[in-house]
């Protein structure tokens, strides 16, 4: 069957249940926790492109910026593999930090991982914020993805089990909107520190990474653990009491049935790394590996770390490049508002095509633009007309990037593992983003040196293929409670066949009862 459609096989279960205020209080909290990652993204980017860190970090590269008499072509100003090491070192050390936070998380809960992420993240923006060498700059920057590696890895996986059915892509997008703030903020916080004459506005910038972090740990000492995670480690009455808290009703027999079925078979599993291989979870393997890779081959984090470099790489002044920085932030935030309204309206699929389309068309059009107006030479000037339309293009594209693939790289691979591997699967896919994440960003500005223009087909071919591939083999996964995935899985006309019937939780449960 064409179009990854699939045949429905009976109703979805409501389990009923209120939005309480309860509920949503934890999922605003623990999505706080994207605070930290998008604050970072924000503001590496932002000291990068700062003069005063340039001449006490990274004077070569300072030097290539402002030696108008070198043979640099724009593209290639800003190429130092240091300079990159400075933003992608965190990626490296988040990839490594993910697959210890997946033990912690399934040995002493969500909320725990939560609080050491903060912590360790605190650690590091108070390095970063007196680092007098390179040395300590790489050192504060490690913290900084050991503590994102642990909220990566546990944030998600706390509001996709904490919400209800029908609410949980709105609530699990709460952790992109964070990123999102956190972004814009950093783009705020650095146009302002940059007016500071006396140079050392870099130093307040990396420093307050440490407010999101304190939000994040405190906040996090002060929610409950999942009725999952408890159920998990045991605490059988303490799940079943948080249950009827969140869901406002005492009637939740249902679900909790469904969750001690799916407690039951994750308690058989003493292997979750070596069981996430097995042919039965094959496509939710595929899907958290694939989605997390494409999200990063979108070329996003291209455009949110180095857009004040590109800006400037493309001949906006150093002001008016953390201005335009600050405005693809908040288009950033606004688009997301559209995806938490809208994802369990439309649906998973429905977002992710449109936004991939979207996305394209900018990226070759943009490409286009910069081919014409520098060549392959790089030399050349952008008139204020192109210049605008350009950030005209740019914000259209985030705006794509913020309603699909953005909130959907994270909510789609945390709702779709069973419980008995759903640890090793987020961490899977944090380490899959992570990676690319990593390896783009320590690899971008070389490829812009080489490629030029090309970058923007480069990634809008990535978009091509991921749009194709959503397309096909995605099953829609809207309103359907995180226990049953499984089923919208083997009802799908491709990975109907990986999954064999006992795998569906709850299905003999629900045919004896009927």
């Amino acid at each position: 069957m064409a179009g990854g459609a699939f045949a429905s096989q009976g109703p979805v279960k409501n389990y009923g249940g209120n939005v309480t205020s309860f509920v949503l209080i934890s999922c605003i909290v623990a999505a706080t926790g994207g605070l930290i990652f998008g604050y970072d993204l924000g503001i590496s980017g932002g000291v990068t492109a700062m003069d005063p860190f340039l001449t006490k970090f990274f004077p070569s590269v300072y030097h290539k910026v402002h030696n108008a008499s070198a043979h640099e072509t724009a593209y290639c100003k800003f190429d130092s593999q240091l300079l990159t090491l400075f933003t992608s070192s965190l990626y490296l050390a988040a990839l490594v930090a993910s697959f210890l936070a997946s033990s912690v998380t399934r040995l002493f809960g969500r909320k725990m991982s939560m609080s050491i992420g903060g912590i360790i993240f605190l650690m590091g923006s108070i390095l970063n914020g007196i680092a007098n060498n390179v040395a300590v700059l790489l050192i504060g920057r490690l913290l900084l993805g050991a503590g994102v590696g642990f909220a990566n890895q546990s944030v998600p996986l706390y509001l996709s089990e904490m919400a209800p059915a029908h609410l949980r892509g709105a609530l699990s997008i709460g952790f992109q909107m964070a990123i999102t703030i956190g972004i814009l903020a950093a783009n705020l916080v650095n146009y302002g520190t940059n007016q500071i004459k006396e140079g050392y506005g870099w130093r307040i910038s990396l420093a307050l990474a440490g407010v999101p972090a304190l939000i994040m740990t405190l906040g996090a000492l002060m929610l409950p653990d999942t009725p999952n995670s408890l159920f998990e480690r045991g605490e059988k009455d303490n799940a079943m009491k948080i249950l009827k808290k969140i869901r406002g009703s005492e009637n939740v027999d249902e679900e909790y049935q469904d969750l001690v079925e799916a407690s039951e078979a994750a308690a058989k599993v003493q292997h979750p790394w070596k069981n996430v291989l097995q042919r039965k979870y094959r496509p939710q393997l595929v899907m958290g590996i694939l989605i997390p890779m494409f999200q990063q081959l979108t070329g996003i984090n291209v455009i949110m770390f180095y857009a004040p470099v590109l800006f400037k790489t493309i001949g906006f002044g150093d002001g008016a490049s953390l201005m335009a920085a600050v405005i693809t932030g908040s288009v950033n935030v606004a688009a997301t508002v559209v995806s938490i309204l809208s994802v369990d309206r439309f649906g998973r699929r429905a977002l992710f095509l449109e936004g991939g389309i979207q996305m394209v068309i900018c990226e070759f059009v943009v490409g286009i633009i910069i081919a014409l107006q520098f060549g392959t030479t790089g030399a050349g000037s952008f008139s204020k007309g192109y210049a605008d339309l350009v950030l005209i293009l740019i914000c259209i594209y985030v705006a794509a990037f913020a309603w699909s693939w953005g909130p959907l790289g994270w909510l789609v691979p945390s709702e779709i593992y069973p419980l008995e591997i759903r640890s090793a699967g987020q961490a899977i896919n944090v380490a899959v983003n992570m990676f690319f994440t990593f390896v783009i960003g320590q690899v971008f500005l070389t490829m812009l040196c080489h490629m030029k223009f090309g970058l923007f087909f480069f990634f809008g071919s990535w978009g091509v293929l991921m749009t194709i591939f959503i397309y096909f083999f995605l099953p829609e996964t809207r309103n359907v409670p995180i226990e049953e995935i499984s089923g919208a899985f083997k009802k799908h006309w491709f990975w109907g066949r990986y999954i064999p019937d006992d795998a569906v939780i709850g299905h003999q449960h629900h045919n004896q009862s009927a």
